[in-house]
């Protein structure tokens, strides 16, 4: 089967999905050309991409989409070449869904229950389409070291309003004042569009003098050994497709706690899950109290969550499936069909 793979955003997510798809199948990833010019180079560009875009398609025979966003809604607006399988993570739900024929798409991967139900809520028609894989992280490539509890407590993210880290700040300020051991690790770098936050960030640091309690280490490139510096990992953002950060952290036998977005709960059970500001903070002070042997046991226990649900080694042969489920269609229904040439012209 020829599989065609299509994104323009990271690929953090799918590296180990490729190779296995490569292994099966002949795999490729579109590279669409682009030229600098003097004179019409956006309306030059734009017919090379729509051209190659084009090429691309008809050689595959499943074209999947990692992000459901601008390259999956050129394309469901272009005549048909191929089978189409999309994931949507999280952001896409708010800029690009709506700018999508999702008659033109074949299935819908979506990264959790709640995101499901979020769309269905807004395409209720689709419910056929869809499946939801878990995202997943390698737990052979994320694994814990003997540690003692050190009062070290950690955010890994980009530095946005949507990731709450303001908010983290002022509430370990709060929790200093009963635990002085404690210290916070900020990992994340200022983002292209928010960097009055980053700014806003260690400002307030310095406003509550806790330059000796706050580290802030900007983009972490080894996340494997960051999340070593850690015991306590927070995930504190108001929406979050299935967050990856938390997962890695409890692989590398990280205690980890999160804020109730809409489908944390899939993730952990409600001991691990808070609303409130004080809530947080209770759950720390009840894990700093804990015994070494009590934590060991915490740890292991999320680590055992991770390499039992959220396992990349599971997922990427469920996205598999899927991805092959819908290319044997396509094929037999060509299979099926009479010979035929046609020509299309391209402008």
């Amino acid at each position: 089967m020829k599989v065609g793979i299509l994104t323009e955003e990271t690929w953090s997510f799918l590296n180990e999905i490729y190779e296995d798809l490569s292994k099966h199948h002949q795999t490729t990833s579109f590279k669409r050309t682009t030229v600098q010019s003097p004179v019409f180079e956006t309306r030059l560009n734009r017919y090379l991409g729509r051209r190659d875009l084009t090429a691309f398609l008809e050689a595959n025979d499943v074209a999947f989409f990692e992000w459901a966003s601008r390259l999956l809604a050129v394309t469901t607006h272009m005549p048909k070449h191929c089978s189409i399988v999309t994931r949507l993570h999280r952001y896409e739900m708010y800029k690009w869904v709506d700018r999508v024929d999702w008659e033109a798409v074949d299935r819908i991967i979506l990264v959790s229950q709640a995101k499901k139900q979020e769309f269905l809520s807004r395409f209720p028609d689709l419910a056929s389409k869809i499946a939801v894989v878990y995202e997943a992280v390698d737990p052979d490539k994320y694994h814990p070291r003997p540690r003692k509890f050190q009062g070290d407590i950690g955010t890994l993210c980009h530095l946005t309003p949507r990731k709450r880290v303001y908010e983290l700040i002022l509430t370990f300020y709060e929790l200093v004042q009963q635990r002085p051991d404690l210290h916070l690790h900020i990992g994340g770098g200022q983002h292209v569009n928010y960097g009055d936050y980053y700014y806003a960030l260690h400002d307030l640091v310095k406003k509550l003098n806790l330059d000796d309690k706050v580290t802030f280490y900007g983009n972490v490139a080894d996340t494997h050994e960051w999340y070593h510096k850690v015991d306590i990992f927070i995930s504190n953002a108001y929406s979050e497709g299935l967050q990856v950060a938390p997962l890695e952290a409890m692989a590398s036998g990280c205690y980890c706690l999160v804020h109730n977005w809409a489908g944390a709960d899939e993730m952990l059970p409600d001991r691990y899950l808070y609303f409130t500001d004080r809530q947080l903070q209770e759950k720390i002070l009840a894990y700093c109290d804990l015994s070494e042997i009590e934590k060991q046991r915490e740890k292991e226990y999320l680590r055992s969550v991770v390499c039992k649900k959220f396992n990349i080694h599971h997922t990427k042969v469920q996205i598999r499936e899927i991805i092959e489920s819908v290319g044997n269609q396509k094929i037999s229904s060509n299979n099926s069909r009479p010979v035929t040439t046609s020509h299309q012209q391209i402008g």
